[in-house]
């Protein structure tokens, strides 16, 4: 499918629809999921789930991801997106298998207006005024600041808020639960993505309890920013 060209977006900024943004804001924690072996979906879900989150991204990064969302979409509770999506294909692939909003590292037109052809909500990388410009361009009002601890954090984060008022961050990379209340507590941040309630060494060995535990204490110190 062709792309569209930049001059032929919406104008102006527009919000992905409530349920999205709405879920994502109210958790304000977006876990991001590497797994290995689809058949650890259901259990991670629930072990989500029981601590207090309804929000997780699978990443396209190993070829269990497709059967990994799909187990975890069966989760009525749960709120599934893909991660880490590079191609319109992957696109198609995620939301066949029940994604309900897309992730990318990077700003591509080409993925972003694949996404709206398709009417699922888009969140992009966007590490400059370049690319958050371009979002805006595009009709998007929320991206990914990704990798966000290597790119200056919250400092940058609030440089770049400045001029770009409306636009809403999903800081991703390096939130851990230091850091995470200073994220949380900038009017801009609307959710942090991070990794370290569903660790790769967690997800191996099934050690859901420990999921459970980390999940809730990050929902919990959440609350508190």
């Amino acid at each position: 499918m062709t792309s569209v060209h930049p001059s032929e977006q919406p104008a102006g900024p527009s919000a992905p629809p409530p349920g999205v943004s709405e879920t994502l804001a109210a958790g304000r924690i977006l876990p991001v999921v590497v797994l290995e072996d689809a058949r650890a979906a259901a259990p991670l879900g629930a072990a989500l789930t029981a601590g207090g989150l309804r929000t997780v991204e699978v990443t396209f990064r190993t070829d269990a991801a497709v059967d990994a969302i799909r187990a975890m979409s069966e989760d009525p509770r749960l709120f599934v997106g893909a991660g880490t999506v590079l191609t319109p294909g992957q696109v198609d692939e995620a939301v066949a298998a029940g994604a309900r909003f897309i992730v990318c590292p990077g700003f591509s037109p080409r993925v972003v207006a694949h996404c709206q052809q398709v009417g699922v909500p888009v969140f992009p990388g966007a590490a400059t005024p370049t690319e958050i410009q371009m979002a805006i361009d595009a009709g998007l009002d929320t991206v990914k600041f990704f990798p966000a601890e290597q790119l200056g954090g919250v400092p940058m984060i609030k440089a770049l808020a400045a001029p770009f008022r409306a636009i809403r961050f999903i800081p991703t990379g390096g939130v851990h639960t230091g850091n995470l209340r200073d994220y949380l507590g900038l009017p801009s941040v609307l959710a942090v993505g991070g990794t370290w309630m569903v660790a790769p060494g967690l997800l191996a060995e099934g050690r859901w309890d420990d999921v459970t535990e980390l999940t809730a204490a990050a929902v919990a110190a959440a609350r508190k920013s």
